[in-house]
């Protein structure tokens, strides 16, 4: 049985695959309305969500099956202290998939290795939102009509944004991929990522903290929110809000037929004004991203038919103290053991749970 926590967990050709059956399902809705019937989706959402929970619950309800779970931790065993594990092992026996949200890096991986049944990391802190990837990938399919031989400039909070990290993982492994990294230096992107996705593919790459600038070049713009919630430092919040904001007037560089994503909400990062321009494909987005959804489930479900055993860490792990990172899943519950795993060509360890290199 198959979990999905990282977009890395699928082949390229599982995400060709993937994208696939989402155009299909865009295209013959009624061929696929019964295809969960009898199947229930629990969203477990332990941070305030619109957008991927109700994507999630209106997928499911759209193949045929129904929808159970919660949108306020506090509304759960959680706040008597019930651990991940335990809420993944009661849960499996009441759903046949799992989506999870929780502000912990980490959590979707240990529910995962707890749960009866497959479970899709619908996003865990900064670190991985797999699922806002296919959504992103299905609108660039949809848009450009390829993901190879394109110049992607992300632009605003590349440190927290966890779908960045995620496409930008994605968008790795296919050929003639350009990126351009947009931000202050408060929220540039992760050494990790740079060192570890885009330096070790061999992935051209460059950093700019002036948007004007980097626009002309690029084949497609992904904007993001400077995400508050984040944040430990309030006074470095209220600076860097409003670093950058997307108008027409600095559309006007820009190739006509560039495409701008955004994972939503926005704040004032993109103004109103914009999303008449055809070039803004970030409405259009949260669409293709129901149908991601659909085409995940439908795929997992199958798996979990064919082989119902729980899943299973096979990577050789060794203990280390503690995981640097504080919003590790494994700094906040204290039955974790802290492990890490050896990256396969480097003499680096990474957190088993969130990745954080340690």
């Amino acid at each position: 049985m198959r979990s999905l926590i990282d977009i890395l967990d699928l082949t390229v050709e599982e995400l060709d695959e993937l994208v696939k059956t989402a155009c299909d399902i865009i295209e013959n809705p009624k061929k696929y309305s019964e295809c969960c019937k009898g199947k229930k989706l629990a969203t477990l959402f332990f941070e305030p969500s619109t957008r991927t929970r109700l994507s999630f619950e209106a997928a499911m309800l759209e193949l045929g099956g129904s929808v159970i779970g919660f949108s306020d931790a506090k509304n759960t065993s959680a706040s008597k202290g019930e651990t991940i594990a335990d809420t993944a092992r009661v849960v499996s026996c009441y759903a046949d998939i799992i989506a999870m949200r929780h502000p912990l890096e980490g959590a979707p991986y240990v529910a995962s290795l707890n749960s009866e049944v497959p479970v899709i990391n619908a996003g865990d802190g900064g670190h991985a939102h797999p699922t806002q990837t296919l959504a992103d990938l299905v609108t660039i399919y949809r848009e450009k009509g390829r993901f190879d031989n394109l110049t992607v400039g992300f632009c605003g909070d590349l440190k927290y944004g966890r779908p960045v990290h995620s496409l930008i993982s994605a968008l790795s492994r296919y050929t003639g991929i350009k990126i351009v990294l947009i931000s202050p230096k408060e929220l540039a992107l992760p050494e990790y990522i740079k060192r570890e996705v885009i330096e070790k593919n061999g992935i051209p790459y460059e950093e700019n903290d002036n948007l004007e600038t980097a626009i002309p070049d690029l084949d497609i713009l992904y904007m993001t929110r400077i995400q508050e919630e984040r944040f430990d430092d309030r006074e470095q919040y209220e600076r860097l809000k409003g670093c950058y904001i997307l108008d027409p007037a600095k559309l006007e560089n820009a190739k006509s037929d560039m495409i701008i994503l955004h994972p939503l909400p926005r704040v004032d990062e993109i103004t109103v004004a914009v999303d008449s321009d055809p070039r803004a494909c970030y409405f259009k987005q949260v669409a293709n991203g129901k149908n991601g959804r659909k085409a995940l489930i439908l795929k997992l479900l199958e798996e979990a038919e064919k082989n119902p055993n729980k899943c299973v860490d096979t990577r050789d792990t060794v203990s280390i103290e503690r995981c640097p990172n504080q919003r590790c899943i494994s700094n906040n519950e204290r039955e974790l053991m802290p492990k890490a795993v050896k990256n396969k060509d480097e003499e680096v360890l990474h957190c088993a749970y969130c990745e954080t290199t340690v």
